[in-house]
């Protein structure tokens, strides 16, 4: 990916369309921005999401900075009003035989791929994506300081959030509705007790550690 072109420094006091006004100026519009959900956790699918916005979502922020129930109501507003959205969903399988940043860098690409719209830049958060056909730009913190990341961010959040509480319903003893599948002492206990199901990540240190632990209990 490119950076942006030579000119005018994005202030830091530009806000959070700042970058997205900067490169229409030069006419590098529509902007998407890209990210993703469920990177860190051990169980449960990575879901990636792109968004193209046209116009101001209200109460817009990165998802991690907003309540479960701000980033639902933003969600909403994001699918009423932004120009493209598209979601990949890469299941724990896949992300076992790929590799995590392998299974990562092709939900972003498959994920602007899906785009209505293709867009002339793409704005990333935190690592750049090569082979998109288009400039973009890699951006520290992204889905702080770009609209459209972190639209991109709240529209993975949710998603992945509401389909780790369905999963709940098949696999209660683990709480996957509390914890969404990350390493939290309550999922670590549970994960001891019960020993992994089909949605943890087999490759995560800490569930193999559990599988090799009943392997050896069960040949004792």
């Amino acid at each position: 990916m490119t950076t942006l072109l030579s000119g005018p420094t994005i202030r830091r006091d530009a806000g959070l369309y700042g970058y997205e006004r900067a490169l229409a100026r030069r006419g590098l519009a529509p902007v998407a921005g890209v990210d993703e959900a469920g990177r860190g956790a051990c169980a449960g699918p990575l879901v990636a999401a792109a968004v193209i916005l046209d116009r101001p979502i209200d109460g817009l922020a990165d998802s991690k900075l907003l309540t479960p129930k701000r980033r639902e109501a933003c969600f909403e507003r994001i699918h009423e009003r932004a120009r493209a959205v598209s979601v990949v969903i890469v299941e724990a399988a896949e992300c076992d035989a790929l590799g995590l940043h392998r299974a990562n860098v092709a939900a972003l690409r498959r994920a602007l791929a899906r785009l209505e719209q293709p867009p002339a830049y793409v704005l990333t958060d935190g690592f750049s994506v090569d082979g998109l056909g288009v400039p973009g730009l890699a951006v520290w913190k992204g889905d702080q300081v770009s609209a459209s990341i972190a639209a991109a961010s709240v529209v993975a959040k949710v998603t992945r959030d509401r389909i780790m509480e369905r999963l709940h319903d098949g696999y209660p003893q683990y709480d996957f509705a509390v914890h969404k599948g990350y390493s939290t002492l309550r999922h670590e206990e549970a994960l001891r007790a019960h020993g992994p199901c089909p949605e943890h990540r087999m490759t995560y240190a800490n569930v193999r550690a559990v599988l090799t632990a009943r392997e050896e209990e069960s040949t004792s």
